[in-house]
């Protein structure tokens, strides 16, 4: 198939590829800068959507960034390159004389409330009580397309573990010197997803023509605290894990709203994505853990 990939170039969009094409799949990837094997966004809005079989969006500000100060230049940045992306690309498929098989985004599990006890899945409600919930709302209402000519699909995804980069990029350093352990309390659920399945499931969902709709993009062994991720991922590295970052810190670093997503959790199960056919292939946070680390 030809597969479209926006924001391909990053931690995921790298993994993504070499799996499509590992698959026998062709794959364009738009992003800022033309190079060879790429569009620009520039040229999707007026040029129209070049022929694809499907079209995958990944692009967005990484939200997470510890150098960018968490305010109102830096939240527009998360939310247009976020929301124009995804309307760019929802615009051109919807105009294109021939139209993909299928159309995924992915956006994330900040959808759903953070709660110590609440367990969501795909049906679950949410999407409309802050600044990320509510993110994620206008992100999958931009992917809409009108008519069902194209399979849509969203993946909400958990936090992303895979070498050389995503949220464990940040933590090795101080995990290696036996300096990691929980933040905050610890006690809030992480959900969390090995990068071979995330990028699995894009694979999957461009692939299988019965899937459609919402998959949450987590491991099926997700109910794992931030205690318990820590005292993982110091086994992992064979080292201790017991200092942890007081929610102080973590607030000064991030700014308050920020702060949210690291120091509270949700418990997010893959209902409907274990009922579309698709076998994990990290299912425990031990073996995906040692993978990454390795």
């Amino acid at each position: 198939m030809r597969v479209l990939v926006g924001g391909g170039t990053g931690f995921i969009g790298t993994a993504l590829t070499q799996l499509l094409k590992a698959r026998g799949h062709e794959v364009t990837l738009i992003s800022r800068k033309p190079a060879p094997g790429r569009i620009t966004w520039d040229e999707l809005a007026t040029s129209g959507l070049p022929r694809c079989d499907a079209a995958i969006n990944l692009a967005g500000e990484n939200i997470l960034n510890p150098l960018r100060r968490w305010n109102e230049a830096f939240q527009k940045e998360v939310l247009s390159s976020r929301l124009q992306t995804t309307h760019l690309l929802a615009r051109a498929i919807t105009k294109a004389p021939h139209p993909p098989q299928a159309w995924v985004l992915v956006t994330g599990v900040a959808y759903y409330q953070p709660s110590l006890t609440a367990e969501y899945d795909e049906d679950s409600p949410g999407g409309d009580f802050d600044f990320f919930s509510n993110l994620v709302t206008k992100w999958e209402a931009a992917a809409r397309l009108p008519g069902d000519s194209t399979r849509q699909v969203v993946v909400r995804s958990g936090v992303v573990l895979g070498r050389g980069g995503g949220a464990i990029g940040h933590m090795l350093l101080p995990f290696r010197l036996g300096l990691g352990g929980p933040i905050g309390s610890g006690h809030q659920f992480f959900p969390w997803i090995h990068i071979g399945d995330l990028v699995g499931i894009l694979a999957h969902a461009v692939e299988a023509s019965h899937v459609q709709g919402v998959l949450n993009g987590v491991a099926p062994a997700s109910t794992t605290t931030n205690a318990e991720f820590a005292q993982a991922l110091g086994a992992a590295l064979g080292r201790p894990a017991f200092i942890p970052l007081p929610s102080t810190v973590v607030q000064a670093v991030f700014g308050q709203e920020r702060a949210i997503m690291l120091l509270e959790g949700q418990k997010v199960v893959p209902r409907r994505t274990l009922a579309s056919g698709y076998q994990y292939s990290f299912p425990e946070l031990g073996a995906a853990l040692k993978e990454v680390v390795a």
